[in-house]
């Protein structure tokens, strides 16, 4: 299978394949062992950006957060793989007694924690994971500055960033000579499009900012196995996809039902070809609890998504208008 082709993230400098692997289940609903796995069949079949986070997975009983940065770092030095690998990580989420925020200070601290866990000397992508409107942006991005002149990140990018704050961002490095963020990471996928549609969206594009999307497949319900209220013990997040059974959820449903038998692929696949044939994406990120899984999700970098198929996504995830019943 030959390698597909790659994206340039913003102005980076950094290319990326057209979809990138969440990390967020490592040390949560995939072993080390099997993440091992995922990583491997990733890598071998030419993908290259792996996203995470320092707070992943603190949610879990018992973690401190750092789980996933930790499996990575392992992988790493077993595998011998870093150089094949484009490393995206964030900082900012509370980390408990950790601390939080994008402060100069948490952020020297932050790095050092993830470049440890990762067994790594450079950050491809280090990312705010959410504004921190107590701290200055020009003590963010300064600290962001300090790292890149150091050799410790390559670029960096923005996460759940609105429209205004992203481009005050923007703005404030172009004034101070700053490094700028050079990517966004919005929730975006057919289930959720109107926050993004309607603002950072145009920002990006006016810019010329990668987007890397988040939440891809919409917690899992954009794969079909999530049909009633009775499905929600199928996974983890299961309560959140079987929130999405509204009106408008089921016309998505049923639209990817159709493009998935015209295509003979599974709506997962669809449901990713979609994302990335939008404009001005980069790759929406996703995650894998199996090889399996993972083929089922890279399969939607060859998949060419028809007209037909197309509009009838696009139909029926148009975002209700404001004060309309979902």
């Amino acid at each position: 299978m030959p390698s597909p082709p790659r994206r340039p993230l913003g102005r980076s400098g950094l290319n990326v394949a057209p979809l990138a692997l969440g990390g967020n289940v490592f040390g949560w609903t995939v072993d080390e062992r099997t993440g091992f796995d995922i990583l491997d069949a990733f890598v071998e079949a030419g993908f290259n950006l792996i996203d995470t986070a320092d707070v992943y997975n603190i949610w879990v009983t018992g973690h401190q957060g750092g789980e996933s940065e930790s499996i990575l770092g392992r992988w790493f030095r077993e595998r011998g793989r870093r150089q094949d690998v484009l490393i995206a990580t964030k900082v900012g989420m509370d980390m408990r007694s950790g601390g939080s925020g994008l402060s100069a200070a948490h952020i020297a601290r932050s790095v050092e924690g993830s470049l440890r866990r990762l067994q790594t000397d450079t950050i491809d992508l280090y990312q705010a994971h959410e504004d921190d409107p107590a701290t200055p942006l020009a003590e963010t991005l300064g600290a962001f500055q300090g790292l890149i002149d150091h050799g410790t990140v390559r670029a960096i990018g923005a996460s759940n960033y609105g429209a205004p704050r992203l481009r005050a961002a923007l703005e404030e490095s172009r004034v101070q000579g700053f490094a700028r963020y050079e990517s966004l990471q919005p929730r975006y996928n057919l289930m959720d499009r109107g926050e993004y549609e309607a603002g950072p969206a145009a920002v990006c594009a006016e810019f010329g900012l990668g987007v890397l999307t988040y939440s891809s497949l919409a917690s899992g319900f954009l794969t079909g196995k999530y049909r009633s209220e009775s499905d929600a013990s199928k996974s983890p997040r299961g309560a959140r996809a079987t929130s999405r059974l509204t009106d408008r959820g089921r016309r998505i449903l049923a639209a990817l039902d159709a493009a998935s038998e015209r295509m003979a692929v599974p709506r997962s696949t669809v449901a990713l070809a979609w994302l990335m044939d939008r404009p001005g994406i980069t790759a929406p990120i996703a995650s894998a609890t199996s090889v399996t899984q993972l083929r089922e999700l890279l399969a939607a970098a060859t998949v060419h998504l028809d007209a037909s198929s197309r509009s009838e996504l696009d139909r029926a995830s148009a975002p209700e208008p404001s004060g309309a019943t979902p």
